[in-house]
């Protein structure tokens, strides 16, 4: 199995559940893994044999920052969903940091994986 990834994806976007969340655009941060063959790819130098990183960051920033979502588990379940049904990747990590949310941690987030490794 092979990577495509993408790493700190920073999209503006609503999320949160207090009222002052809801008025302003917050920084998410994103790392993104999806597994593709690739060989195809390699063999070809095609772009329309691989999954193009460029397509999924394009997708992802006006997807994530037309958003309002209250949970990072949802909205991260939501970009799992996308990789896996539109760009017809097998499996998927996603990694949402949302910076400066807890007072005295650098990070915090989610991280999920979705589909099969296989």
């Amino acid at each position: 199995m092979d990577i495509i990834y993408l790493k700190d994806l920073r999209i503006d976007t609503v999320i949160g559940i207090y009222e002052w969340e809801r008025r302003i655009k917050q920084t998410l941060t994103f790392d993104i893994e999806m597994a593709a063959d690739t060989g195809k790819a390699a063999q070809s130098d095609s772009i329309d044999d691989t999954v193009s990183y460029e397509a999924v960051a394009n997708r992802l920033t006006g997807y994530v920052g037309a958003s309002e979502f209250e949970l990072i588990e949802t909205l991260a379940e939501r970009v799992a969903g996308i990789l896996l049904d539109e760009f017809k990747v097998r499996w998927c990590r996603v990694r949402l940091n949302k910076h400066g949310a807890v007072r005295g941690a650098r990070d915090v987030g989610i991280i999920i994986e979705r589909g099969s490794r296989d």
